[in-house]
């Protein structure tokens, strides 16, 4: 699968309903993690992220968050924000509506049972309302309707590519250092085909980002 390493100017436009970027005037840039919580890789994130005071929004599987809730609950506990990734990391293109939205609903059970008493909370009980759909793949009419419950769709500006294993872990800096602006939404992933990458990746990003004088933050 390809994907833009920078998310061009005419998708941002073609999709308008999308969060892509977050301009703002404090330099703030939005980290962001995709596929968690792991005991393999996500504590160590949530490690890094503490040496430099960042934040960072995590767009959980709710298979995983049901399989390590202590976990799950370290990230909110840091005061990270989340995001739904689906119960099954499902692709919307190749699901029907029906099972793709059930699917969400049941991840945002499970986010809200083991966010009890959190400010993680939402309207009508919801948990955090974002979602990132998996590989980023969603239909229009799963779009419309996940945005009538109220969910924001949250897409990305820049893509460090950790997940691929053809590509070195310099190239996945490289994509990351050369693109990031404020506002930007990065992606990263706390999962284990990501993981060698991200070990290299995360630590000089953040260091990078630090003196260039960034703010890390959540999605609120």
């Amino acid at each position: 699968m390809s994907f833009w390493v920078k998310t061009n100017r005419f998708i941002k436009l073609l999709f308008p309903n999308y969060t892509w970027d977050i301009p703002n005037t404090e330099n703030k840039v939005f980290l962001t993690f995709d596929d968690g919580p792991l005991p393999e890789i996500t504590e160590w994130v949530l490690e890094q992220l503490r040496l430099y005071n960042a934040k960072a929004t995590f767009f959980c599987i709710g298979n995983n968050i049901e399989k390590y809730p202590d976990i799950f609950q370290k990230i909110i506990t840091e005061d990270h924000a989340i995001g739904n990734h689906t119960f099954n990391h499902l692709k919307g293109w190749k699901t029907n509506n029906d099972t793709y939205l059930e699917n969400i609903k049941k991840c945002s059970g499970i986010i809200n049972k083991f966010s009890e008493g959190s400010q993680q909370k939402t309207k009508d009980n919801h948990n955090s309302e974002l979602f990132r759909p998996p590989y980023g793949k969603i239909k229009s009419s799963q779009s419309r309707i996940l945005r009538r419950m109220g969910y924001r769709i949250i897409m990305w500006d820049v893509i460090s590519m950790d997940f691929d294993q053809t590509i070195s872990e310099e190239k996945c800096l490289e994509n990351v250092l050369k693109n990031v602006t404020s506002g930007s939404v990065i992606v990263f992933h706390d999962s284990i085909k990501a993981e060698q990458n991200l070990r290299y990746v995360l630590p000089k990003t953040l260091a990078y980002l630090k003196e260039k004088g960034f703010v890390c933050a959540k999605i609120d």
